[in-house]
């Protein structure tokens, strides 16, 4: 998911004068380490926050566009986002914007923070009120950890099948539809195993929708960038059975609607979202060091 303005579909504004009030606003996001002296550089290693540790892994896995972080290097962050506590980025489940459970009027707000951003990955929170919804998108050539730091999500996630999109008889791109595998559906309360997203495995596509007020820190490498071909595009997911292809042979498809290891299939089609609305502010969480 794409944070600020510029993603399509989506309102954007950077303004933070009424952010959530779960992340007041802070006078700078990034502080310099304490000078080390004798035996400085072992102190300040061993009074390194939660927070400094995962931002010290996150740069030495991330090692830019065109890179997939390697198997264990997946397991070490999932291994250090699952031990993550809301208190670690300066949250709490007893404020004022988890407790409410009242249903807002129009299309929820989405919040987001921006905890650090570079060129190789990019880490964020984003504050879901109860029953906002993110809609379906992808993120090409991405990496992405998902962790459920507060709250209750239900989340769906696919997996292309077809590297290439069938034509649904229109002649732009958004008239056309790719078969895709749903891997992940269903429902997720705090504390929770981190999910990961790995390009490897197909389209990395995901949709999240609150059950109650949620806080995600998520963790992209590398970040979207519209210039490098890193654009996130939304999809609306039609029923298998709606739509027939047929395969080299001009024979048409098997329509059981799921694939040989049993996950259904859909086809995923771009769209624009209508009913998304989301604001960055500013972070106001403890600092991070990137020196």
């Amino acid at each position: 998911m794409k944070v600020g303005s510029g993603a399509r579909g989506v309102e954007g504004d950077s303004s933070g004068g009424d952010g959530v009030e779960t992340a007041p606003p802070a006078k700078r996001r990034r502080v310099a380490a304490p000078a080390a002296g004798v035996g400085g550089s072992r102190r300040v290693q061993a009074e390194a926050s939660p927070l400094q540790r995962l931002f010290q892994a996150c740069r030495a896995v991330f090692r830019g566009p065109g890179t997939v972080p390697a198997p264990a290097e997946v397991d070490l962050l999932c291994s250090m986002l699952d031990r993550m506590k809301p208190e670690d980025v300066g949250l709490s489940a007893s404020q004022e914007f988890f407790t409410n459970r009242d249903d807002p009027e129009g299309t929820p707000l989405i919040k987001n923070t921006t905890i650090y951003e570079c060129e190789n990955f990019t880490m964020v929170i984003f504050f879901l009120p109860r029953n906002a919804i993110i809609p379906l998108h992808d993120h090409p050539g991405m990496t992405v950890f998902s962790k459920l730091l507060i709250g209750a999500l239900h989340i769906r996630s696919y997996d292309w099948v077809d590297p290439e999109p069938a034509s649904s008889g229109g002649s732009s791109s958004s008239d056309q539809l790719r078969l895709a595998k749903r891997v992940v559906n269903g429902f997720f309360t705090a504390p929770c195993d981190t999910s990961v997203l790995y390009p490897t495995t197909g389209g990395n596509l995901h949709r999240f929708r609150a059950v109650a007020p949620c806080a995600i820190l998520d963790i992209i490498g590398p970040p979207y960038s519209t210039e490098d071909g890193r654009d996130c595009t939304y999809y609306a997911a039609i029923p298998f059975s709606r739509h027939s292809t047929k395969n080299g042979d001009g024979a048409t498809t098997d329509l059981t609607g799921v694939d040989e290891e049993g996950h259904p299939l859909s086809w995923l089609k771009e769209t624009i979202p209508r009913q998304l609305r989301m604001r960055k502010i500013r972070y106001g969480g403890p600092a991070i060091s990137d020196e």
